[in-house]
């Protein structure tokens, strides 16, 4: 079947669209796991003493009473904890990743693309693919106007794309505060990783801290919050220190790079490629990649020979493509590589195989041609009748006309 759904790589694509709440609900998972852990050592400490002091004899009744209802208490306290937890953040997940796994177990039951199933899917999906540019772009009121409309706000991850915008937005103000909330929050993801962000916006507020002149907080800011990194950022602490002897206002290359304002430029970078990463995001928009995709199979040096430009050809659209003018498609094609044949290949439309010596390609009088294969099996299920499927003409089988491939 020439238009018959290939799942796999269909969801090639989708794997940001399951992990991201996956990610999210094994977040809410640790942070119950170190709650529990947290008082269940509390209760075998406590344990532990009620024991020691039931040993040595003299144990008032109202200490134990006491004692026991304050591990009581606390086990009260867990449960409330992790109740709310589980209301606020894990229920809610829960329900994001069984809505996201639903929409994709649809592709399960449908066998073509030419079916109104998979356009009303295919339409959702181009829904979320807009959506994800626009909160990637800053686009944030229409990215929720099309949510919204489209009714596909468990779909697409608005609160994580909002997260990203608030740190983005204070980081462009100077502020590393929402930044380092960010990175506490997810320190074992980061250290795991072996990321360093958080020495990077460390540094940064030291730097700014010298920039001020407020020498005597620099210093103690430099010992409470960087010389803990000594073991993999000896260098870089060792050149920071060097800007308490050089003011802001410094001619000397390496101090005046460190007080250069680019570099809250490339935190914003680095905090948008970090986040990225743990929530197995991929740095271009998923619009960009399917249109990649398709470009890089059109692409030939044709499209930017004046001469040889097709009007029907998107990525001959507007000014050639590595033009800093160019327009529409033929801009974003400039960023692929040209589609490379040694060999022609003609692919039957009704099959999908290569037309070759084995698999010759048979020709309709009207001159549509196809691959045998696929003209045979028509024609023993029609009792030697076969049919165009573009043009709808049919004829029988002993008229087609062979055609040699030179």
């Amino acid at each position: 079947m020439a238009n018959k759904l290939d799942i796999e790589s269909t969801l090639l694509f989708e794997q940001p669209f399951a992990k991201v709440p996956y990610e999210n609900y094994r977040k809410v998972f640790r942070t119950s796991a170190k709650h529990i852990e947290r008082e269940f050592n509390a209760l075998q400490n406590n344990s532990k003493d009620i024991s020691n002091r039931f040993k040595s004899g003299n144990v008032p009744s109202e200490d134990v009473v006491a004692s026991i209802d304050n591990m009581i208490g606390r086990m009260e306290t867990l449960k409330r904890k992790l109740s709310d937890l589980h209301e606020t953040a894990g229920k809610p997940t829960q329900d994001v990743m069984r809505e996201r796994l639903q929409h994709l177990g649809q592709l399960e039951h449908m066998q073509s693309m030419n079916t109104p199933e998979f356009a009303r899917w295919a339409d959702t999906r181009l829904d979320r693919w807009l959506v994800d540019w626009c909160l990637r772009n800053g686009k944030e009121q229409t990215a929720k106007r099309i949510a919204h409309d489209k009714d596909i706000e468990i779909l697409v991850d608005l609160d994580l794309f909002g997260d990203i915008r608030r740190i983005e937005m204070a980081l462009e103000r100077h502020s590393c505060a929402e930044a380092l909330a960010w990175c506490s929050e997810n320190k074992a993801a980061l250290r795991k990783a072996k990321n360093t962000l958080e020495f990077d916006l460390r540094l940064q507020e030291y730097i700014e801290l010298c920039r001020a002149e407020k020498k005597q907080e620099a210093i103690a800011y430099m010992a409470k919050h960087i010389i803990s990194w000594h073991a993999t950022h000896l260098q870089q602490i060792k050149q920071a220190s060097g800007l308490l002897a050089f003011p802001p206002r410094t001619t000397c290359g390496p101090y005046k790079r460190l007080y250069d304002a680019s570099r809250w430029v490339n935190l914003v970078k680095s905090f948008r490629q970090t986040i990225y990463t743990l929530n197995t995001l991929p740095t271009e928009p998923l619009l960009n990649l399917s249109l990649y995709a398709g470009l890089v199979s059109l692409k030939l040096p044709a499209c930017f020979d004046p001469s040889t430009k097709n009007v029907d050809c998107p990525v001959c659209d507007g000014e050639s493509g590595t033009d800093s003018q160019a327009k529409g498609l033929g801009r974003l094609a400039a960023e692929v590589p040209f589609s490379q044949h040694s060999n022609s290949s003609i692919v039957c439309e009704i099959s999908g195989k290569i037309m070759d010596a084995d698999n010759m390609p048979m020709a309709f009088p009207d001159g549509q041609v196809y691959s045998r294969e696929a003209l045979e099996e028509m024609a023993a299920k029609n009792g030697g009748i076969v049919r165009c499927p573009r043009k709808g003409t049919t004829c029988e089988f002993s008229k087609l006309r062979k055609v040699f491939i030179s």
